[in-house]
């Protein structure tokens, strides 16, 4: 009752790609203060600790999960939209638009908190 190899085996370069740009990025905030080293055009930080960064990373992730869906299912993948009832229709089209932006906002959030704490942890 396990996935396939088939069905797993082409997700993995992207799943451990993304995980590593978030994993290597979020440590290197936390270990290293960039924001103690001020630039003449602005600071350092870590890659996640912007916005726009984690935005495309979720909208990266959406559209994969969309593609990967209609690949194996095709406009057959749709119908999960109106599934247990076409009531939920509303509801599970706006799931789908709203998640990135939580994921995304999610992100940001914790690593913005995580720099700022090192950050007053070394001014102390």
């Amino acid at each position: 009752n396990n996935i396939g190899e088939s069905f797993y085996r082409p997700w993995v370069p992207f799943v451990t790609t993304i995980f590593l740009f978030i994993f290597v990025s979020n440590w290197s905030g936390a270990i290293i203060p960039w924001k103690l080293l001020e630039l003449p055009a602005g600071e350092l930080a870590a890659p996640t600790n912007n916005i726009n960064t984690t935005v495309a990373l979720s909208l990266l992730t959406s559209i994969a999960y969309f593609g990967g869906g209609l690949a194996k299912k095709g406009l057959g993948y749709f119908a999960r939209y109106v599934k247990p009832t076409p009531i939920l229709l509303p509801i599970n089209i706006l799931e789908d638009f709203t998640k990135p932006l939580s994921l995304s906002f999610r992100l940001f959030g914790n690593v913005l908190a995580d720099e700022l704490t090192v950050a007053v942890l070394t001014f102390l």
